[in-house]
């Protein structure tokens, strides 16, 4: 065998070699990743709902449909803080589709598990994810499949990772030192984050500050899809170390990064209908049983494979 055909083969063999250990590599450091993300809900106190299934983990390897519960949380020293941002993400593959919609955080319910009527977003000051899912599910008569919960630090941090969000703005605005400009604008993490939180300056209140936080949420799902860089990928994990935490397994994360993304072409929005009202000198959105009917109808018909 001539010199150089020998000298080819080692350099293919070293080259497969450190391609394969990189991978395995890579592959270990997610695993360890989902692993330190993971943290499962209690179910020792399931809600009653119509769906006889409940909020029970779905088949992902099957493809089916489930709905998801996104929690922004504002966590403060000697706080446990509140649910800043919940957001219900309905997913059916076999559609293509995802509906998308804010539950603001003043709507007044049931907290389930301590027996008061107060802001679903203090559902987790007083039990944490648990009872924040369990009211969720009471209130939309809707199972919760999964939870996603995301600090608001590590919410900038990872958009950063994503290369940054572009957003249509409807108005110019300034917010926390900031200026946003009417129309088309490209959002860093930082200003993406303020972006999402300003609604004191908006003619819609917490209905256009939703808005725009789906609208972000959107453009970084669209994003995310198309994430390709190895090297951002390492830091990306880094950073959901750091601030996400979900009852999604690692099997489950595979199959939704690798089989689900090509499937998911639509996002569709809905806005929840209410009014706000001030009880007891305290302001709350009301949302009436019709409304919550509405929004629990629209869930079960995206549900249908």
């Amino acid at each position: 065998m001539k010199k150089w055909m020998k000298i080819s083969i080692w350099v293919v063999s070293i080259f497969i070699i450190a391609v394969f250990g990189y991978a395995m590599y890579l592959y270990q450091s997610v695993k360890s990743t989902a692993d330190q993300i993971y943290e499962p809900r209690d179910p020792a106190q399931p809600v009653s709902i119509s769906d006889s299934r409940g909020g029970l983990p779905v088949d992902i390897n099957s493809k089916e449909p489930f709905n998801a519960l996104i929690l922004g949380v504002d966590e403060r020293p000697n706080d446990p803080g509140r649910s800043d941002t919940m957001i219900v993400l309905s997913v059916n593959p076999g559609k293509k589709q995802v509906l998308m919609f804010n539950i603001p955080r003043d709507t007044r319910t049931e907290i389930v598990g301590h027996n008061t009527e107060d802001k679903i977003n203090h559902a987790y000051a007083f039990g944490g994810v648990d009872m924040s899912v369990r009211t969720v599910e009471q209130f939309l008569d809707a199972p919760i499949h999964y939870y996603m919960k995301v600090d608001m630090e590590g919410f900038a941090k990872i958009i950063d990772l994503v290369g940054g969000v572009d957003v249509n703005n409807p108005f110019a605005f300034d917010y926390d030192g900031r200026r946003y400009e009417q129309g088309n604008i490209h959002l860093d993490g930082v200003a993406a984050l303020g972006f999402s939180r300003m609604r004191y300056d908006d003619p819609q209140g917490d209905l256009g500050r939703n808005g725009r936080q789906r609208e972000v949420l959107k453009q970084m799902m669209k994003n995310t899809m198309q994430f390709s860089s190895v090297l951002n990928l390492q830091n990306m994990l880094d950073e959901l170390g750091t601030h996400v935490r979900t009852d999604l397994t690692f099997d489950e994360m595979k199959e939704l990064i690798l089989d689900y993304r090509s499937d998911l072409e639509h996002i569709d929005t809905v806005e929840i209908k209410g009014k706000g009202e001030k009880i007891d000198g305290i302001y709350y959105y009301i949302v009436e049983q019709q409304e919550r009917n509405r929004i629990h109808g629209i869930i079960q018909e995206n549900l249908q494979k």
